[in-house]
């Protein structure tokens, strides 16, 4: 089973992901990791390289999804993409694999609960919000949700994780890939 879990940051994509892929026996990537070690440079700096979205996807996400799903084209795989993977060019390797896309979805105040921040070098920060920038990041949240929103439509199914802990999210995401697998010609 190939299964790219979409989502917006912080909704436990990572967390979530290497728990399926640990309960279905397959391997685990998080493509922003993949990123990095493909290109050996924090996000960040390839980010601030690529100028746009667009092209960070182009030059950098794009070419590190299709080396690492072609390299495990034969394997099942559980891989978390960011927030974008579901845009032009890295779209087109999702689709061009033929895996199954999950969305998670949650509220935008969990989704807020367990927001991290990270330097440039990739490395999470701790940081207390202000009332003041709670209210920010909910906002940031909600446009988020909003604008990914649309490329969410493309996934094969949508799983709201709102009120589980990471166990049961992965529980209730494994059941549905396995009820999926079992009746590959229903919607």
């Amino acid at each position: 089973m190939k299964v790219f879990l979409a989502g917006v940051s912080c909704v436990g994509k990572t967390t979530i992901g290497a728990c399926v892929a640990a309960r279905l026996g397959c391997s685990f990537y998080d493509l922003d990791r993949e990123i990095e070690n493909h290109f050996g440079k924090p996000l960040a700096q390839l980010k601030t390289q690529a100028h746009t979205g667009h092209s960070f996807r182009s030059r950098f996400a794009s070419v590190a999804l299709k080396k690492l799903v072609q390299a495990e084209q034969n394997t099942d795989f559980v891989i978390a993409l960011p927030p974008s993977g579901l845009m032009d060019s890295m779209y087109a390797v999702v689709k061009d694999v033929g895996g199954v896309v999950v969305v998670l979805q949650d509220s935008a105040e969990n989704i807020l609960s367990r927001i991290t921040f990270y330097d440039d070098n990739s490395r999470p920060v701790a940081k207390m919000l202000t009332g003041q920038e709670r209210a920010y990041h909910l906002r940031e949240i909600k446009e988020d949700m909003k604008f990914f929103g649309r490329s969410f439509r493309k996934t094969d199914m949508a799983v709201s994780i709102e009120g589980l802990d990471v166990g049961g999210s992965a529980a209730k995401v494994e059941r549905l890939l396995r009820d999926k697998a079992a009746a590959p010609y229903q919607r």
